[in-house]
């Protein structure tokens, strides 16, 4: 009889004490989910979408901004829509899926309904937009819009050209989804206005893309088009219509110049008379001056509601001032 109560006890205890040991591990596991989410909820996520990242511009922004999150222990989402604004508009969405507390954005197209519809959801959804590079449409409501002085990078364009010839006949690379790159054509174009010794022949679509440029300039070129001049949106342009003009063996001078400042466009520059010059951006300050404003926002302290980041004509005479090998 004390053997089987005491085989009874035995049973009625480790039940018992299994029981607890259950328990204290359910315990566990709650609060480790419940911390997780917990540090999950503090921790920054930023979702950061480019034009393209074809473009080492984008590239060198997006280093600078992963760099500080890095630092900060914030989530950064980067995806690449490749100059479709349908995949921008999906990427959108997938931010908010993820609930992201910041969007940074460079639109693909400054007005498309797609990407503005998208926008305004995320924006709904109580992110903070921020736009680079090129603003958007009005219709979509962001928090701030970080920008170069586009429009002053074609006024320098324009001044230097006609400084250097009495007279030109232009060749225009255009991008017309990108509002930034229709700034600087309007800078260029306001300037030389009222000059008719200065005369754009024609205008080409590009969309800001190497690979686009060379087959638009070597048709200009074949189809006996005279231009002395190329003002391109961007360095990647610029260096597609010095490959066509190089291709085709044009041994008449032609003043190339490009935006952006790149370190391609600079080597040039140093190394040979092929371009004339390029106004120079810094991918560095704007990707500082976003992570500056998401700091801001993340603390409830006050930004503006758009930064215009100076923007310096590079050439001949001050290329000694600037590194060749990386992006100021």
């Amino acid at each position: 009889m004390g053997a089987g109560k005491g085989q009874k006890q035995y049973r009625y205890y480790r039940k018992y004490l299994l029981f607890f040991l259950f328990v204290l591990v359910l315990a566990g596991l709650v609060f480790l989910y419940v911390k997780g989410n917990s540090s999950d909820s503090k921790q920054v996520k930023i979702g950061a979408t480019y034009m393209t990242m074809n473009n080492d511009f984008y590239k060198t922004l997006n280093a600078e901004i992963e760099k500080k999150t890095n630092q900060q222990g914030s989530r950064l989402y980067v995806r690449d829509p490749e100059l479709d604004e349908d995949k921008q508009s999906q990427q959108i969405d997938y931010f908010v899926q993820e609930r992201v507390n910041v969007i940074v954005i460079n639109p693909v197209k400054s007005d498309s309904p797609k990407i503005l519809t998208s926008l305004n959801k995320a924006r709904k959804a109580g992110i903070k937009i921020i736009v680079v590079d090129a603003p958007v449409s009005k219709d979509a409501k962001v928090d701030t819009t970080i920008v170069s002085d586009n429009y002053q990078a074609g006024v320098l364009i324009a001044n230097d050209m006609m400084k250097r010839l009495s007279s030109a006949k232009i060749l225009l690379l255009e991008h017309h989804n990108a509002v930034s790159a229709m700034d600087r054509i309007q800078g260029f174009l306001d300037t030389i206005k009222g000059h008719p010794a200065y005369q754009v022949v024609s205008k080409r679509e590009t969309l800001g893309q190497t690979e686009e440029s060379m087959p638009q300039v070597k048709k200009a070129l074949n189809e006996g088009m005279q231009f002395n001049v190329v003002m391109s949106l961007n360095d990647r342009a610029a260096i597609g219509a010095l490959a066509a003009i190089k291709d085709q063996g044009v041994t008449d001078k032609i003043a190339i110049y490009g935006v952006d400042g790149s370190p391609d466009i600079k080597n040039f520059l140093a190394n040979t008379n092929d371009i004339q010059g390029t106004v120079a951006q810094s991918p560095i300050q704007m990707g500082r001056k976003v992570t500056e404003v998401i700091e801001h926002m993340m603390k409830h302290q006050a930004y503006k509601e758009e930064y215009l980041i100076p923007v310096h004509l590079v050439n001949k005479d001050n290329i000694g001032q600037y590194t060749i090998t990386g992006w100021q």
